[in-house]
């Protein structure tokens, strides 16, 4: 059986759900991101269920939530037990292959212990084969900058040197200066020209490209002429409390937090524990250098379509644009993607499947775990048993399923600050680190394992400054949004073999919708 479209999934790391053109963010520009909208369908409320990298992608891989695929934290291993999207794809006969990176650390089992293998989390997803595997150290990108001529050191965060001197720089803060290389050498141009290489000879059959860019990620570095396409002065200021003592009061695990920030320092050595230390100048350079990052991006998705159409498969291809997680970028005075507010989560989504309408966008509750799900449905594939994600082929069709969920729900473990056993989070153990989010269009739940629990007004406080977990008057909704949680937690139990019964007339399946 042959599979009537290719696809292109691409993904970009830690973009939030806001920045697009075509959902009026007030600065950021994407012309072809926004043409790829008018063309398909744009989810407005799309959500990753895990954060970071590695859990979050385990997700959109596998269509599981957290509580089933169990990678809590980058470096854990995805159970080899899970089907994803690549292992799915290949029943059609399709090789996908990857340009980039996955974020998925092999199951150790069955292997000896000095496999090298075992030495990253960044290994490429079980079924795809890895045409430019650019994670971590970016061995292919740095080859191809020195066979450039370019002087690039030996440390692995060297390639994010800014270019020193830069003329204007003084006062613009420390994201403003330019990478040292040329907006066509870099790793975002870099692996947009390889799988431009790769299709140019593969037209005759259907293929499945996985692009995974890493920018916007940390450090925030841009080449010119995007560096200063966007001014501190213009850009929206950071959502937060009057100051991060104010914030630190929410809640005992952000007050730690905000003392404790993790992720990729924002500019070449610096480290996130001292984010509080930045100067306003700074947070700004760094929202107006990430929309610089995003630009590039959609830059190159652009030469991607114009590629697509010149050989005439863009009639032909399944386009998905979608991120793994979100960025804080200096709202609540954090950056990176470790707190339980929606800018850590909230992701893009767009879809663009050429057989049906284009330019529609909604704003029902969609979830990374459905893409896996939308993919394969698109392509003539029964969705795994297991799946907890759901099809979003009816929204690609105009239509909206009146079963549809009115919540949306993602999970964080936060057992990083604690894996060395010296340093655990307010004294708990391990396991005791995770908090599970419920969000629907009004409130705001977040239950934490072995702390106290948030409850937001979403309707009055937008911005999620104000827990109203003690007040009386939302006393009986926080109660109902509580047992929500743990209705939807139930439902989505691991189901693999559950609606499998052996008879002495022999196996019976059955197969049952989520709700």
């Amino acid at each position: 059986m042959k599979s009537p479209l290719n696809v292109l999934f691409i993904t970009a790391d830690q973009w939030r759900g806001d920045c697009l053109g075509s959902l009026g963010h007030p600065c950021v520009q994407t012309p072809h991101l926004d043409r790829l909208a008018r063309d398909g369908t744009v989810f407005r409320q799309h959500y990753s269920q895990a954060s970071p990298c590695g859990p979050g992608r385990a997700s959109l891989y596998t269509g599981l939530y957290l509580h089933n695929h169990r990678v809590v934290v980058n470096g854990t291993p995805l159970d080899q037990r899970h089907t994803n999207v690549a292992l799915e794809v290949r029943r059609l006969g399709l090789d996908p292959v990857l340009f980039g990176y996955t974020d998925v650390g092999p199951d150790p089992r069955g292997r000896d212990p000095r496999d090298p293998a075992l030495r990253t989390h960044e290994g490429p997803l079980p079924g795809m084969t890895a045409v430019v595997s650019d994670g971590g150290e970016l061995l292919f990108w740095r080859a191809h900058l020195k066979r450039r001529g370019y002087a690039v050191g030996p440390g692995e965060f060297d390639v994010y040197l800014p270019r020193a001197g830069f003329p204007g720089s003084e006062g613009r803060g420390r994201t403003f200066s330019p990478a040292f290389f040329a907006a066509e050498d870099s790793n975002t141009a870099f692996l947009t020209d390889e799988v431009i290489r790769y299709l140019s000879v593969r037209q005759a059959q259907p293929w499945f490209v996985h692009l995974s860019y890493l920018s916007p990620h940390p450090p925030f570095v841009v080449p010119e002429p995007y560096h200063a396409m966007y001014a501190p002065a213009d850009v929206p200021r950071p959502v937060r409390a009057a100051s991060a003592q104010d914030e630190a009061r929410q809640h005992p695990y952000l007050a730690t937090l905000l003392d404790n920030q993790r992720g990729t320092g924002i500019f070449y050595g610096h480290k996130s524990r001292n984010n509080l230390q930045l100067s306003e100048t700074d947070i700004l350079q760094a929202r107006a250098t990430y929309y610089a990052m995003m630009t590039e991006v959609d830059a190159n998705i652009g030469r991607l379509i114009d590629f697509l159409e010149q050989t005439g498969a863009y009639e032909r291809t399944l386009f998905v644009f979608t991120s793994d997680h979100g960025e804080q970028l200096g709202d609540h005075w954090l950056f990176a993607k470790y707190a339980y507010f929606d800018q850590s989560f909230h992701i893009p989504l767009i879809i663009r499947d050429p057989r049906t309408p284009g330019a529609t966008q909604t704003g029902a509750f969609t979830e990374n775990v459905d893409v896996m799900p939308t993919i394969l449905e698109c392509l003539g594939l029964d969705v795994p048993v297991p799946c907890d994600g759901e099809s979003l082929r009816p929204f690609l069709l105009g239509e909206h399923p009146s079963t549809w969920r009115d919540e949306v729900h993602w999970a964080l473990d936060f057992r990083d600050f604690s894996l060395d056993g010296t340093n655990p989070v307010l004294g708990l153990t391990p396991d005791q680190c995770t908090l599970s989010v419920i969000r629907s269009r009004q409130r705001k739940y977040v239950h934490f394992t072995a702390l106290p629990a948030l409850f937001f007004d979403l309707e009055t406080d937008s911005a999620e400054l104000h827990d109203r977990s003690t007040d009386p008057a939302y006393r009986a909704e926080m109660l109902e949004y509580t047992q929500k949680m743990l209705s939807w937690r139930m439902l989505h139990d691991e189901r693999t073999l559950t609606n499998t019964l052996l008879t002495p007339d022999g196996i019976v399946r059955r197969r049952h919708p989520r709700r």
